[in-house]
């Protein structure tokens, strides 16, 4: 009598994203999106009182003689 024993051989492959994101990483990128718009939208407010200033001034150089003036107040 033959006793053969028939064994399978399994092999798998497992591959696993650990992407987990959690809700401090997602509250920190919302943070930080608010916070560089912010930075952008008083970049464009500064711009735009600069170029105010030197249109009422008449012009960069009227605008440093008259911010010079101003200073000190002569």
């Amino acid at each position: 009598m033959n006793d053969t024993t028939i064994a399978k051989s399994r092999s798998q492959v497992r591959t696993q994203d650990k992407s987990q994101t959690t809700v401090s990483s997602e509250v920190d990128k919302v943070i930080i999106g608010s916070i560089a718009a912010c930075a952008g939208l008083i970049g464009i407010w500064s711009v735009a009182c600069l170029a105010s200033a030197m249109f009422q001034a008449g012009g960069p150089l009227q605008l440093a003689a008259g911010w010079f003036r101003a200073v000190s107040g002569m």
